[in-house]
């Protein structure tokens, strides 16, 4: 599996079938399709949709307890590359369309369509490959057609698939079978737990141990640890904990290579507090099923992607916002003879 982030050329599509794929729990059903779809009027603006969709910056592959071969998606992609003439295509994907149905079963769970499609000559680095791709739409955008009339002109309201966003989708790359091969995942509309259906219950994949993961899984890990310890010791204030969240971030944006023992130690300091970070970061690591780690290069794309999640701001009730980048020497807190809390905070210059 790559340790480096590989770069994607995407081929164009040489085959596509459509199926409807409703909700099980209300008991809609689906309807699979015998032949192809035809999409040869619309095939640069198909092309122009996937390339456009699809982020290579965090990678997936199958897995599946106790045995890769078990997972049945995986299974279904397996004997697609093997076998790839059009009649065992169209059967294997109305088997995923099948699972993907048994899999719906969630009552906020949309029907919609599931498209199934095959890119011939795809890169990654320098090597060529195949890739199959599937995507569920699940919103319909609404759209006033013009039609011409012989006296003038009509609007008609449709509803259709956007031409712009993928509701769900994954393309996987015929590269490392017997590791769950390389895969990447839109979703779109994952805002909710029955959304995971998509990534957890139907595909059943798991990031790939790569330098992107591993940045994500740290500053993610560290997050977590700084926002449930801190919350529950009385004595730690809002902005000690944004200090704790700034030095994590700047360890991330100003170095090349992750070291565990240092990162400690430059963010948490003191022994007490690297303690309960290492106890966290082992439960955390074991509930997640994440891979424990102590030195990786660190992904900028990463770091840039998850610094927006480290909020640097205290909300002092609806009339002040404080922007904490720093100097935790530099701010006091306390209460005066009245009750009232107070933040005091000295500076330099005023710019």
């Amino acid at each position: 599996m790559f340790e480096f982030m590989p770069k994607f050329v995407l081929g164009k599509i040489s085959r596509l079938i459509i199926h409807s794929i409703g909700n099980k729990s209300t008991a809609d059903g689906v309807r699979l399709c015998d032949k192809l779809s035809n999409y040869e009027n619309v095939e640069e603006t198909l092309n122009k949709l996937i390339t456009s969709n699809f982020k290579f910056d965090e990678l997936y592959q199958f897995h599946f307890f106790p045995d890769l071969e078990l997972n049945p998606v995986y299974t279904i992609i397996k004997a697609m590359f093997e076998h790839t003439d059009i009649d065992d295509f169209i059967n294997q994907s109305k088997n995923m369309g099948r699972y993907l149905y048994e899999k719906s079963n969630h009552p906020q769970i949309k029907p919609g369509e599931l498209g199934v499609f095959y890119l011939a000559d795809c890169t990654v680095d320098d090597e060529v490959v195949d890739c199959i791709g599937i995507f569920k739409s699940e919103n319909k955008q609404r759209i006033l057609k013009v039609e011409d009339r012989q006296n003038g002109y009509d609007l008609a309201d449709i509803e259709g698939l956007s031409i712009q966003k993928l509701d769900k989708g994954c393309l996987i790359f015929n590269l490392h079978s017997e590791q769950g091969y390389l895969v990447a995942v839109v979703d779109n509309t994952n805002k909710h737990a029955e959304a995971k259906y998509w990534t957890e219950d139907f595909l059943s994949i798991r990031p790939v141990n790569n330098e992107y993961h591993q940045t994500t899984q740290i500053m993610e890990t560290a997050k977590q640890f700084i926002a449930q310890t801190m919350d529950t010791d009385d004595e730690a204030s809002k902005s000690e904990k944004i200090g704790l969240l700034n030095r994590s971030v700047d360890y991330f944006k100003n170095n090349e290579q992750f070291d565990l023992q240092e990162f400690e130690q430059r963010v948490f300091a003191n022994d007490d507090l690297i303690q309960q970070y290492q106890d966290f970061s082992q439960n955390y690591a074991q509930e997640n099923q994440l891979e424990p780690v102590k030195s990786f290069a660190i992904s900028p794309k990463a770091v840039k992607k998850q610094e927006k999640y480290f909020k640097s701001v205290v909300k002092l009730d609806k009339n002040f916002h404080i922007y904490i980048h720093g100097g935790k020497d530099m701010i006091e807190k306390g209460r005066d003879e009245d009750g009232r809390k107070f933040y005091k905070i000295y500076y330099q210059q005023e710019k």
